[in-house]
């Protein structure tokens, strides 16, 4: 083994080992921090005259918000400080250990630098792009030594953000890889492996979490604060549309193209005529003061329990934490209900009034197969007695006596009605679904293992549970179900399932 990856994987002193890094942005900054607090000296490189010695001074500022808040003392601060050189020629970092690229995220300068760095560093000294979307594979054709080329994908604010992405393209010597990722656990990071395909683990399995809400959009399934709030309830900290206003729509939407273009058209990347008229008018999002809402969405009003004295018998029916949690969202609420473990269909009723978790059939589809007209569609309460808020859509011919039943029983269960264009899935079901999904395919195609997929969600975009672990909640008889009655419904492919799931449901 050599000497770069003994330090990065033993325990000789950090101060022996020079991390350079290659723009001084938002990113580049937060990564010279981050190796400068792990006590490595470091170079900050930028070519635009006063941008590196600028970025210092950033930080210097964010450390001392650190002495504020009494997270750092003021003599670790001026250290980390003194281990951080703004540089502004390539020379200067001929003698480093590693090299971080973080430069504009294009294909042919990374290229370009790339192999400038190639040449000019000793032949055991590493490089990392922190790409977020390039393959590796791609970044290191023309290199002399392509092994040494790691992707080290980090996530903003770097210093706060614990999950690295470290991306192993074709060539990537699996001894570099574990070597990043070892140095990454050093830093106080929490890395996972992954191979370099469009998206790697984060940006791939995120993209259902916008395009189904985007999709509901185009259908006119409801409002974008309809949306959002469906899945804040979720526990997402954020829906979809308040999410996109805040990365940008531009940002978000040539984010969704490039992985588009790079999976050669597959459907279930495809971008959104919903989103690109938001781009062509001009609204970007927060930075420009209008996306989706006009500036940030208001709080929505709390909702008030009302009493279910009025209401027929509640009737539980059905198996699994789903029905768990509507028994216990009924007793935290004081509703009495009767339970019958053994029927057809999973949900609530209310003498003729039939609530049906959603299981990717819209509520029309449903009444006219039972011959029943009293019947509603509801979203998946995952949350269960949390649950704030919930999607319904109602058959076509439900009564209105029926309506003011459902109504009623959400106020009583303290849960805030969504009621909804009478689209499949709804919000929650058919999110979910997709992300199980898309995480099933990532797993499938040896991106990375489902631990990591899991871990990555959660750290990287701050889900309240990984995909593997939603499967486990969910089940994945469910989770196929869904899928499947979503491809019935709109024949389209991106509700394909995974091939890792279907096998399960096989194996069960």
């Amino acid at each position: 083994m050599s000497e770069v990856l003994q330090w990065a994987v033993a325990s000789k002193p950090a101060a022996e080992a020079l991390v350079g890094v290659i723009g001084a942005g938002v990113m580049g900054a937060g990564i010279a921090q981050v190796a400068a607090q792990a006590g490595h000296p470091v170079r900050l490189m930028d070519v635009r005259e006063g941008a590196a010695a600028a970025a210092h001074a950033q930080i210097a500022k964010a450390l001392e918000g650190l002495v504020v808040k009494g997270r750092m003392d003021a003599t670790e601060r001026e250290a980390v400080l003194a281990r951080i050189h703004p540089v502004s020629a390539m020379a200067d970092l001929a003698g480093a250990a590693l090299v971080v690229e973080v430069i504009i995220e294009k294909l042919e300068p990374k290229q370009a630098l790339l192999r400038e760095l190639d040449a000019l560093l000793p032949p055991d000294a590493l490089i990392a792009s922190n790409t977020s979307s390039i393959s590796i594979t791609a970044l290191a054709n023309g290199l002399q030594r392509p092994g040494r080329l790691v992707g080290m994908h980090f996530f903003n604010p770097v210093p706060l953000m614990k999950l690295v992405e470290v991306v192993s393209g074709a060539e990537t010597q699996a001894s570099v890889a574990d070597a990043i990722y070892e140095l990454s656990r050093r830093w106080g990071k929490s890395p996972v492996h992954a191979k370099s395909t469009p998206g790697f683990i984060v940006n791939r399995i995120a993209r259902p979490y916008y395009a189904e809400t985007l999709a509901l959009l185009l259908e006119q399934a409801g409002t974008p604060a309809q949306l959002d709030r469906a899945l804040r309830s979720v526990g997402f900290r954020m829906g979809p549309c308040e999410l996109m206003d805040l990365i940008g729509h531009d940002t978000n939407f040539l984010v969704t193209q490039s992985v588009f273009e790079a999976n050669f058209g597959d459907k279930r990347y495809m971008p959104s005529l919903v989103q690109k008229a938001l781009v062509d008018g001009g609204r970007l999002g927060r930075k420009v003061g209008k996306g989706f809402y006009e500036g940030v969405p208001a709080a929505p009003a709390p909702v008030e329990r009302q009493g279910a004295e009025d209401l027929p018998t509640v009737q539980l029916l059905g198996e699994g934490l789903l029905v768990d949690g509507l028994a216990q969202a009924l007793q935290a609420a004081g509703v009495a209900f009767q339970r019958q473990a053994q029927a057809v269909w999973a949900g609530l009723a209310l003498g003729e009034l039939q609530l049906r978790l959603s299981d990717g059939r819209c509520a029309a589809e449903l009444a006219q197969q039972a011959a029943h007209a009293e019947l509603a569609v509801i979203d998946w309460p995952v949350q269960g007695p949390r649950t704030e808020a919930l999607a319904l859509a109602f058959a076509p011919r439900c009564s209105e006596s029926g309506r003011a039943q459902a109504l009623q029983l959400f106020a009583a269960l303290g849960w805030a009605p969504l009621v909804l264009r009478d689209a499949p899935g709804l919000v929650v079901a058919r999110t979910l679904a997709m992300l199980v999904n898309e995480g099933a395919d990532t797993v499938w195609q040896g991106v990375c293992d489902e631990a990591a997929a899991d871990q990555a969600m959660k750290l990287g975009v701050n889900y309240p549970a990984g995909p593997f672990e939603w499967l486990a909640q969910l089940s994945v008889a469910r989770v196929v179900q869904t899928l499947d009655a979503l491809f019935e419904a709109c024949r389209n492919e991106r509700y394909r399932v995974s091939p890792l799931l279907r096998h399960r449901l096989w194996a069960d």
